[in-house]
């Protein structure tokens, strides 16, 4: 008898959760969600286990997760980072609690969802050997995100926890919130709106979610991934203005009105990582070209 892996995706209710979920039920393995909230609807899967349950909340995160699992992912986190204690709950303390509880029974291995804002103001392309500081760090959720990634490597060479953390740049792709840049702009373009933005001078890295989902998966079956901070993210980065445009083009509709938001003083104008990592230590790489990515991303809006 064949034996059927066990995933537990913290988060799995979230844009990423959904479609990693998906992906893992296709492999045939046993699918569990932690998670705050219900999924809506449109990322609701019937062969998933859903558990709800606040993971700053060690008590009861230690009752609703008994069994032992093969792989964890923790996509969880607070997703509006204007309450800061309620950011750095979610993200750090969250994090330490799902690892207290794995450590006695561990798993094969434990993916932690980075963010390229960990980086702070680095220079691009960023690569994991960059020393990050979380005094430098000017936004909550990126101190909770480093101070999670600088805790789990510590806890791989203290007590050999299978932890590796996949510092993402921008995902994008169907069933993404409405609250995100591209769906924003996806939207308004439909809609055949008037909508302000910034001069669109900005250099961003975009990542389809489907090529999250396969750096994930390879996280996890692979020894070399272990201990290891590996960014994820396409290695080209494009202007955001000629995305816009390009929406605009595939769409056909949408008025953007370019310099109307000024830029944050703190604006970084360069934001992207160099892959090299990923590709030597899990074999990945990005397959997904944007332009692609983009229309299926809008039909799916469009539907």
């Amino acid at each position: 008898m064949n034996y059927k892996k066990n995933i537990l995706i913290v988060g799995g209710t979230g844009f990423i959760g959904y479609h990693l979920a998906k992906k893992s039920l296709r492999k045939g393995w046993r699918v569990t969600s932690v998670s705050s909230k219900p999924p809506k609807k449109i990322r609701y899967l019937s062969k998933v286990k859903y558990i709800l349950c606040d993971i700053t909340k060690k008590k009861s995160l230690q009752r609703n997760i008994q069994k032992t699992f093969d792989y964890v992912v923790n996509l969880g986190g607070y997703v509006d980072h204007t309450n800061k204690k309620k950011t750095l709950q979610s993200h750090y303390t969250g994090c330490k609690n799902l690892t207290e509880i794995f450590l006695r029974k561990k798993p094969i291995s434990f993916v932690q969802m980075g963010s390229s804002v960990e980086y702070g103001n680095s220079k691009s392309p960023q690569n994991e050997s960059i020393i990050c500081n979380p005094k430098s760090i000017k936004t909550i959720y990126g101190k909770a995100k480093l101070l999670s990634s600088i805790y789990l490597i510590d806890l791989f060479k203290k007590k050999n926890f299978p932890s590796t953390v996949l510092r993402l740049y921008l995902a994008y792709g169907p069933r993404q919130d409405i609250n995100r840049f591209l769906p924003i702009i996806i939207k308004g373009c439909i809609k055949n709106k008037k909508f302000p933005c910034s001069k669109g001078n900005q250099l961003r890295d975009f990542i389809h979610v489907d090529d999250v989902v396969d750096a994930i998966l390879k996280s996890l079956i692979n020894k070399n991934a272990r201990g290891q901070i590996i960014n994820i993210g396409s290695g080209k980065p494009i202007k955001i203005r000629s995305i816009i445009e390009n929406v605009v083009k595939i769409s056909k509709g949408g008025h953007p009105q370019f310099g109307k938001i000024k830029f944050r003083k703190d604006e970084i104008l360069k934001l992207y990582p160099s892959i090299k990592k990923a590709k030597n230590k899990i074999n990945w790489k990005p397959k997904i070209l944007f332009e692609k990515g983009l229309k299926s991303t809008i039909k799916f809006y469009n539907e």
